[in-house]
């Protein structure tokens, strides 16, 4: 492992700069619940509240920055191989949303030798203007079963749709990583519901469950309704709160982003992406493929 003090450490201070940095990880069971589509969403939501975004992309084909109508051609690990600059690999989507696009280095976060992650850590350093948000895209075909930015990271959400398939896979994700990686905590955000009370109704089942088989607490993150202005919106590769605000998904969109920025953090969160970073680079070289796929 690297040493992630002196130099490192303060270059991560400088990318970050603001102590309450907040990372949260978007996660899902199943394809099909829409997972990529509420992050682009809640960036842009998140950028209208005046936060700067930066968006970690573990996907491929159908991602964020594809979302907004963007390439991402580069990737992290061509950073880490020298091959592009930091600046040559982030893509500018919209006001105040970036997106690092992240699918081939998360896959080979464990190999990494100590020379690598500094590499990584030092360009990190070179990123520009701070982030006040970090949103992780995790990739549902993760090498080891599921993302380390998913352990890593401050918050968990699980996106879920209102239909069997969707609430057994997502339940059986949280099965899994409790067991496996012994966490604790997740939120789950409804997508694509009827109403409000269906959307509450999904979350109290999933939550019930967990909690009598001792696997995790479950919290409400909201929900997203059916809302023919975001399929309009992701036509037009927008986000549906630039082109309609006053839409049914648009207003979800924002009381969602509002109560994420009141989400409590830890008291030893200073460290923000610093933190983050080295509890990463530590995770991902645990990660035992047996246990998280039994």
């Amino acid at each position: 492992m690297a040493d992630f003090r002196g130099d490192q450490a303060a270059g991560l201070r400088r990318l970050f700069g603001r102590p309450q940095l907040r990372v949260v990880t978007f996660v899902a069971g199943s394809v099909g619940v829409g997972k990529s589509v509420a992050v682009a969403n809640l960036a842009a939501a998140l950028a209208r509240q005046g936060r700067d975004v930066l968006v970690v992309d573990e996907n491929t084909g159908d991602n964020v920055a594809a979302y907004f109508g963007a390439r991402a051609r580069h990737d992290l690990q061509q950073v880490i191989d020298r091959e592009k600059a930091l600046s040559e690999v982030i893509v500018p989507v919209a006001p105040g949303v970036r997106v690092l696009p992240a699918a081939r280095v998360v896959g080979q976060l464990a190999s990494l030798s100590a020379a690598e992650q500094r590499i990584l850590l030092e360009s990190l350093g070179d990123i520009g203007r701070p982030a006040d948000v970090v949103l992780v895209d995790a990739s549902l075909d993760h090498p080891l079963g599921f993302s380390p930015l998913g352990l890593a990271a401050q918050e968990a959400v699980i996106v879920v749709a209102p239909n069997g398939a969707s609430i057994t896979e997502a339940y059986a994700l949280i099965k899994k990583v409790s067991l496996a990686y012994s966490r604790k905590h997740f939120r789950i955000l409804v997508n694509k519901a009827r109403t409000a009370s269906e959307a509450q109704a999904v979350h109290d089942n999933i939550a019930e469950v967990t909690h009598s088989r001792r696997l995790a607490r479950l919290d409400y993150a909201g929900y997203v309704p059916l809302d023919e202005h975001l399929r309009q919106a992701s036509r037009l590769c927008q986000a549906v709160i630039g082109l309609f605000p006053d839409s049914p998904a648009a207003i979800a969109y924002q009381a969602v982003a509002g109560d994420l920025l009141g989400w409590p953090t830890a008291d030893n969160d200073v460290g923000g992406l610093e933190h983050f970073v080295q509890q990463l680079l530590h995770l991902s070289q645990r990660i035992d493929p047996t246990a998280i796929y039994a």
